[in-house]
């Protein structure tokens, strides 16, 4: 987690934006919350949200692609096994954001048509778009490798990060396809459940 924590403040000061090992002035957002980073959002609805105005609640967060033929679907499928491995009233305290990597194609009717195909609960889940600088810094943050390729298609890391709502990195899992233990043993304890 270290790591992590250093790759967020390295982002930061690359980006110009003031931070501290405590709450930068006039905010109480750790030094190291990923929050600390304003980029602008627009889900499937076409809504715009501030990344930095997310605190708040736990949420699950990863990055993928709405034309995203392989590794993006089973990405959504174990987001959902993570989240079915938690009681009710534990699923209703957490959110899930995702992150396109495509900032050419991926506009809210293509995320909105991504959304209705998986039946994605937008309740709780927002898949959100973002210009291509912003997609970089966010992946930078999030210790998310990605390269876009000559066929329109991305190479990318797999995997699912746990926020706290300060919008600190807890967890994160590479495991694909089925249920992480420790990585939903995480979520709960984030949760207070656990």
């Amino acid at each position: 987690m270290i790591r992590y924590a250093l790759a967020i403040l390295l982002v930061l000061a690359m980006s110009g934006i003031a931070f501290s090992a405590r709450a930068a002035p006039g905010t109480d957002l750790p030094g190291d919350s990923v929050y600390q980073l304003h980029a602008p959002l627009l889900d499937q609805d076409g809504k715009t949200i501030d990344f930095a105005s997310l605190r708040g609640k736990p949420r699950l967060l990863t990055m993928f692609y709405a034309s995203c033929p392989y590794m993006c679907p089973l990405i959504i499928d174990t987001a959902r096994m993570s989240e079915r491995a938690l009681g009710e009233d534990e699923r209703a305290k957490l959110s899930v954001l995702m992150v396109s990597f495509d900032a050419k194609r991926d506009n809210p009717a293509a995320l909105k048509a991504l959304a209705d195909k998986r039946k994605v609960d937008t309740a709780r889940w927002s898949l959100t778009g973002t210009d291509a600088a912003h997609v970089r810094k966010i992946a930078a943050i999030l210790g998310i490798q990605y390269r876009p390729l000559d066929d329109g298609e991305f190479s990318h890391t797999s995997v699912l990060i746990l926020l706290d709502a300060q919008g600190r990195i807890v967890a994160r899992t590479e495991t694909m396809g089925k249920v992480d233990p420790e990585f939903v043993a995480a979520i709960k304890q984030v949760l207070g459940t656990h």
